[in-house]
């Protein structure tokens, strides 16, 4: 059975930096492209960032520069390291798996396996 664990949401003030990871069972991460995605009030889930099997990254443009994804394959594990945090970072995180060539399409429809979300709120 595969599982998803996202951990690391909280609160953050704008500016403020937070770190949330994602441990996988059931699945090598290294089989997969890894990403993240997020979803605010009342908005559809949008992509934020994507590590390719080959550790290649992509960005959503209102991220970029901003958060940086890496993984740990040995610890069967993503992260988002998110700096300078916006208020309209403010959404549920999940990471998902995809071993789909249009991973970096952003659609969320290629990822495979999700995880339940972890919260991050960001007050201005």
């Amino acid at each position: 059975q595969v599982q998803l664990v996202e951990s690391g949401g909280g609160l953050a003030q704008a500016g403020d930096s937070l770190r949330v990871s994602c441990v996988a069972s059931g699945l090598f991460v290294g089989n997969y492209h890894m990403a993240w995605f997020r979803q605010a009030p009342g908005k559809e889930r949008e992509f934020v960032a994507a590590s390719s099997r080959s550790r290649s990254e992509r960005y959503s443009d209102s991220v970029k520069g901003r958060f940086t994804v890496s993984r740990e394959n040995t610890k069967n594990t993503i992260s988002l390291q998110m700096n300078s945090l916006k208020p309209e970072d403010t959404a549920v995180y999940y990471c998902a798996a995809s071993t789909s060539v249009a991973y970096g399409s952003g659609s969320p429809s290629v990822y495979n396996y999700w995880g339940q979300g972890t919260q991050v709120t960001v007050s201005s």
